[in-house]
C-alpha cells in the first residue's frame, strides 16, 4: 500500500530503549508517510530529541546532521563500561570518595575539552570497516585501529555534582561521541575513566526540546492533529537568509536557470564561505539558491519537486 505524500518536520521525544530506526518506523506508520528519514541516529539508551523529516524536507536532512546537538549526560566516575554506557560489561576503576571532587575543580578541568579536540571512535559504533559496522565486530570480541578524529565542543558546563555522579551539559559539533567524551572527562578528572547513565539530546541546531512531541500523544490524535505538529520544511534551514523572486524569476528558477541579481541578493553577506539562500515565491518556499558573487546571478541548487510545488499553487506556467 502506498504511503501519503506528506511533507514537513516531526520533532520527536525519542524513548529510552528505542533505537532511531524503530522510531522512524513508527512515525511513518503513524502518518502513513510515503518518505521519510531521520537526520542523525541517536542511541536507543539516550533520550530526547530525534528530527524526522518527510517527503520534500528530506532533501535537507544533511542541513540537520551538520548542526550542533546539545546533551544533558550522567556521568558514573570510576568506572570503565566496554560499551562506553550502561549496556557494557562495569569495571571499578578508582574509588571516587577519596578523590574528593568538587564541582570547581571539575569546572576548572574541564575547560580543556572545550574547543577542537581530537577524539578516537569507539568500537560500539556504526562506523564502517570493509563494509560493516564497528559494532560487529566488537560484539565478536574483535578490536579494529581506529584513528582520532576533529571534533569540537562549543560549551561544556557542570550541572551536578553528585558523589560519583557528574552530570554535564553539552554542546557540539557533528560527530561527537559523548560515550567518549565522558571516559576521557572520568580521565581528567583522575577517576580512571567514566561511562554514560544516561544521555539526553536537548537541541538540535535552532530546535530546542520544548518543541517535542511524544509517541503518547500523537497515538492520542487524529491524523488532522498530527498533522498539525509538523513544522514547515523550511523550518531547518532558518539559518540561510531569504531571497523573494518575482513571477519571471521564479519560471526561469523552476526551468533550472539562472537569474541575475536582485536587491535582496545585495543584502546577503559577502564574506559568507558559501552564498546558499532559501527562494521564496509569494511567500511559498520554493528550495535552496547559490548565489555566485562576483557574477551576481543566482542559480538553482535545491529545489522542491514541481508536484509538490503544485499543490502549494505554484507552476512552471502560472
Amino acid at each position: 500500500m502506498a504511503g501519503r505524500n506528506i511533507s514537513g518536520v516531526l520533532l520527536l521525544d525519542k524513548p529510552y530503549g528505542m533505537s532511531s530506526n524503530h522510531a522512524l518506523r513508527k512515525v511513518k506508520y503513524l502518518y502513513a508517510s510515503a518518505k521519510s528519514g531521520h537526520t542523525g541516529t541517536l542511541d536507543p539508551l539516550a533520550t530526547g530529541m530525534l528530527p524526522i523529516c518527510m517527503g520534500e524536507a528530506t532533501k535537507f536532512t544533511s542541513v540537520l546532521l551538520n548542526a550542533s546537538k546539545s546533551y544533558e549526560a550522567v556521568i558514573k566516575l570510576g568506572y570503565q563500561s566496554t560499551t562506553g554506557d550502561a549496556e557494557g560489561v562495569i569495571k571499578k576503576l578508582h574509588d571516587v570518595a577519596k578523590a574528593q571532587l568538587n564541582a570547581q575543580y571539575c569546572k576548572s578541568e574541564l575547560k580543556q575539552f572545550i574547543g577542537e579536540i581530537q577524539q578516537i571512535p569507539p568500537m560500539y559504533s556504526a562506523l564502517k570497516h570493509l563494509g560493516k559496522p564497528l559494532y560487529a565486530y566488537a560484539r565478536k570480541g574483535t578490536a579494529i585501529e581506529r584513528k582520532p578524529r576533529k571534533v569540537i565542543i562549543y560549551d561544556l558546563q557542570i550541572k551536578m555534582l553528585s558523589g560519583d555522579e557528574l552530570v554535564v551539559l553539552v554542546r557540539c559539533g557533528t560527530g561527537t561521541y559523548i560515550r567518549v567524551l565522558a571516559e576521557d572527562i572520568g580521565k581528567a578528572l583522575g577517576c580512571g575513566s567514566g561511562y554514560l547513565i544516561h544521555l539526553k539530546r536537548k537541541c538540535v541546531g535552532n530546535f530546542h526540546l520544548d518543541q517535542v512531541q511524544t509517541f503518547e500523544t500523537l497515538e492520542k490524535m487524529d491524523m488532522e492533529k498530527r498533522e498539525r505538529c509538523l513544522l514547515p520544511i523550511d523550518s531547518i534551514l532558518q539559518q540561510f537568509p531569504a531571497v523573494s523572486l518575482n513571477r519571471f524569476q521564479t519560471q526561469a528558477i523552476l526551468y533550472g536557470r539562472t537569474i541575475a541579481g536582485s536587491n535582496d541578493m545585495n543584502m546577503i553577506d559577502q564574506t559568507l564561505q558559501e552564498n546558499i539562500v532559501r527562494l521564496y515565491y509569494q511567500q511559498v518556499f520554493l528550495g535552496l539558491g547559490e548565489i555566485i558573487l562576483d557574477q551576481q546571478i543566482l542559480k538553482p541548487k535545491r529545489m522542491l519537486s514541481s508536484a509538490y510545488l503544485h499543490s502549494q499553487g505554484i507552476g512552471l506556467n502560472n
